[in-house]
């Protein structure tokens, strides 16, 4: 009899204490900016305060709920752990863009409508809807608790009137219908005008109802739940071209789900081991091609990719590409393998590149080269020296993420101090801004901030030993067709377009 590894000792493995470092048991293995980024200056639209529990209160006694009250952009001194932002997505045409955060709520945000009298105000967004999707569960057979926490939050095409977005904790992937409505039904035949039924025998006429205007209120309401298919905690999902499908990546496995089927999902990929002393590494993140509907990539702890064909067969264990970068042995240490970890991989919009961000870099691949990537940045290769003090405070092990401008032409990515970079493909000129309440006055002019490694500092730059780990840039979006981005840090969400001349 085979004893396996408890949840606990694969939860510590996969939080970087028990990695592919490491032997199976736990001991150690044998040690071995410019001013710029070609997309000209970045003003600060609006500083959102993503709304706590006391704050919502205070919408509903607002007339108009939809604007977005002093409230929303003053610093609560309640705002706890669960009012962290966990995942930014715009949807596709940019108009809204949605937040989720650690206490299981999803609040959406709609873009302010450009007039003639206010163009400056184009990249302005008040608050839209605000629900609860995911509430902490406890799972009974393991004896664990299943956190709120919104990983990934993403939007479906807009087909009607109404939105679709799939959020998902760890353990459960939902689809939520977000409406307007602003007319209700009056003059039922069965019901009175306070919703009682009337006795049939009193009833004499036959009245039509009609539709009467009331003030605009938007529903969300949950119409799939997509549980009990992910042993281990999702990560990732995504949706297909086919837009009836889309899939989600846990630790070891991705299933395959249609939208109008909840009791059945397809496993098309599963690296768990028979024995779970063998595991070397685990699925970082996963996502669709944006036209190839048979396609799909995932990342590793490895730092490897894997490009998968679901035509070849129905489990995609046999991947179809394999990238890979050569180690430089003489770069090789004890941190070598966390750091090359991915933490997020994504498609550019075109098809033919992909993206990856692991602890240190930023890389762009070529779906037609496999053995390196075309293209690496350093994101914050200055805290190489600091490897060992992020270590000891399980930094190194955080999960930034990446993402593209909609032409691929510019890529953004976080760091630590509320830091976030930019890099210009064209140009190669890069750009290191920073969101923080100091700088947060409206329609301000963000200035390059430099990180200095040694020797004199000059007036505009920082140390990098005053860097605060405890501040960073982990979830970023950028709208699909402008240059209006939202950079998420803690439980403030800032909301950046370019300067208009």
């Amino acid at each position: 009899m085979v004893l396996q590894p408890s949840e606990r000792h694969y939860r510590d493995w996969n939080h970087g204490r028990l990695g592919p470092w490491c032997s199976p048991s736990g001991s150690p293995a044998p040690l071995s900016c410019e001013t710029g980024c070609g997309e000209g200056s970045w003003i600060l639209v609006c500083r959102l305060l993503v709304p706590t529990q006391v704050s919502l209160l205070s919408m509903e006694e607002d007339i108009d709920t939809r604007k977005i009250n002093n409230s929303f952009l003053r610093d609560h001194s309640y705002a706890t752990e669960a009012d962290i932002i966990s995942t930014v997505e715009f949807n596709h045409t940019g108009e809204l863009l949605a937040t989720g955060d650690k206490g299981g709520r999803v609040v959406i945000f709609q873009r302010e409508q450009e007039s003639k009298n206010q163009v400056h105000r184009r990249g302005e967004y008040n608050v839209y809807s605000t629900f609860q999707s995911h509430e902490p569960e406890f799972d009974y057979l393991k004896s664990l608790e299943i956190e709120e926490k919104i990983n990934k939050i993403r939007w479906l095409p807009q087909q009607n009137a109404a939105y679709f977005l799939l959020s998902t904790n760890d353990k459960t992937v939902k689809l939520w219908k977000v409406s307007e409505r602003d007319k209700r039904p009056e003059g039922y035949n069965l019901k009175d005008e306070e919703g009682r039924l009337r006795d049939p025998a009193t009833i004499t006429t036959l009245r039509v109802p009609v539709l009467r205007p009331m003030d605009l209120m938007v529903e969300a309401t949950p119409r799939r739940v997509f549980a009990n298919a992910h042993t281990y905690h999702i990560n990732s999902i995504s949706v297909n071209s086919d837009y009836e499908t889309y899939m989600s990546a846990d630790d070891l496995r991705i299933n395959l789900w249609n939208f109008e089927i909840t009791n059945q999902s397809f496993n098309i990929v599963d690296i768990k081991p028979a024995n779970m002393e063998e595991l070397t590494e685990v699925i970082t993140a996963a996502e669709f091609h944006p036209h190839h509907c048979n396609t799909f990539v995932y990342s590793s702890s490895k730092g490897t990719i894997r490009l998968c064909d679901m035509r070849a067969s129905a489990l995609c264990d046999r991947h179809t590409k394999f990238f890979e970068e050569p180690e430089d042995p003489s770069n090789r240490s004890f941190f070598s393998e966390i750091i090359s970890s991915i933490s997020d991989v994504k498609f550019s919009h075109s098809g033919r590149y992909i993206m990856t961000r692991d602890y240190l870099t930023v890389k762009v691949w070529d779906l037609n080269m496999e053995n390196r990537p075309i293209e690496t940045y350093q994101v914050h290769d200055y805290l190489r020296s600091k490897l060992c003090s992020l270590y000891e405070n399980d930094c190194i092990f955080d999960k930034f993420e990446c993402v593209w401008n909609g032409s691929d032409s510019v890529i953004m990515t976080g760091s630590y101090n509320n830091f976030f970079r930019m890099f210009d493909r064209n140009t190669k000129r890069d750009v290191t801004l920073e969101a923080s309440r100091e700088n947060s006055k409206p329609r301000a002019i963000l200035k390059p901030r430099k990180v200095c490694v040694g020797g004199k500092r000059r007036k505009d730059e920082i140390s990098v030993d005053s860097l605060d780990f405890s501040k960073k840039i982990l979830h970023t979006a950028w709208h699909p067709s402008e240059n209006i981005i939202a950079v998420a840090a803690t439980n403030n969400l800032y909301i950046f377009q370019d300067k208009v001349n």
